[in-house]
Parts: structure tokens; sequence; C-alpha cells
């Protein structure tokens, strides 16, 4: 009995967390590991692309993300090629989070106020790393509230969402390949390996 009501409790909590609360816990989590473990410290590509799977990716709506990424597209893949685009796209998030986080040394987060009404299901917050040299870095998450959460399904770093620019590369790609082209795309970037060679 007190298995599925601890589950419970914390599905609530998590639920009742609000966004910029969330994007700050993360964050501060993400940098502390960082900090305390070598391996990390190093760039160790593996170690951090399980840090970001562990951390981050239970916090991203994949299927809205995905099919906002693929664009009209999106409606002509079959369920089978949804799935396979959602599982590679993932692939292709821990790759890219994993690879900036491969450069981070002494920054730190500061979240700017949240302009939302707490009805609100749809936010944007957002947020700077602050460098020990050079300008803030704008970064920015669009979530959406659901019922296990709010969850981030879009990303802007430097005022480009990440959306925008791979609806851009993807309708290309599926205009010279189809959906499959596309896909196979994505799977060919993903098992590239690691730019800075730390798999």
């Amino acid at each position: 009995m007190f298995v599925p009501a601890a589950a419970a409790t914390a599905a609530t909590a998590a639920a009742a967390e609000p966004p910029d609360r969330l994007i700050e816990r993360l964050s501060n989590e993400i940098l502390e590991r960082i900090r305390t473990d070598a391996a990390l410290k190093a760039g160790d590509r593996k170690k951090l692309d399980e840090l970001v799977d562990n951390t981050v990716m239970p916090h991203v709506d994949f299927r809205r993300m995905t099919a906002l990424s693929v664009g009209r597209n999106w409606r002509t893949a079959t369920p089978e090629q949804q799935q396979q685009l959602m599982d590679e796209f993932r692939a292709l998030l821990i790759r890219t989070y994993a690879g900036a986080l491969s450069s981070v040394a002494d920054q730190k987060v500061r979240m700017r106020p949240l302009r939302a009404n707490p009805q609100d299901t749809d936010v944007i917050v957002r947020s700077e790393v602050v460098q020990p040299r050079g300008e803030p870095i704008q970064l920015d998450y669009r979530m959406a509230r659901r019922t296990d959460g709010w969850k981030i399904y879009d990303v802007n770093v430097l005022g480009v969402w990440l959306v925008e620019t791979y609806r851009t590369q993807f309708a290309q790609e599926v205009s010279t390949g189809g959906i499959e082209g596309l896909i196979r795309s994505l799977s060919e970037k993903n098992r590239q390996p690691a730019a800075n060679g730390k798999t």
C-alpha cells in the first residue's frame, strides 16, 4: 500500500512544480554533477549522454517536439515512421545537449522573471547562462502543462528556436528523400562519433 502512495505523492509533487522552478532545479543539478564528477568535467561523452538522458529527457515532450520539427510532413508519416522519428530525434537531442555540456566549466544559471498566469498551460521560461568571462548566453524554454507536470517542447539558444531550425533542415531532407530519407539521415548523424571523440 505504501509504494503506490509514495509514487502518487511524487507524481503529484512533480506535476505541481512551477515551470521556472523545474528548469532552475534541473540546470543546477546538471551543473553540480559536472562540477563534482571528474569524468563529466573532463567531457566524457558517454557519461554526459547518460546525465542528459536521466535528468533532462524525462521532462521533454518528444512527440510534440518531433511533430513540430517535422512540420506538415508529420501527418503523412505512418505510426511506425513517427515512432522511428521520435526515437532518432531523442538521440539527436541527447547528443546536442551533451555536446554543449562538454564545454561547461564554471557557468551559473540565472533565471529571469516568469511572465505567466497561474492558469496558463503554455509558457516561455527564460534564463541566462552566466559565464566567468563574456556575455551571458540566452537560454529559453517553451513548456506545456500536462497531467504529469510541465514538459519542454522547444529550446531557444541565443535567439534561435531549435524547432524552427530543425523544421527547415528536416523539410529539405524530406523533399529529397521522403520521410524514410529523413529517418536515414537522422540515424546516420546519431551513429557518427562525438565531436570530441570521447564515447
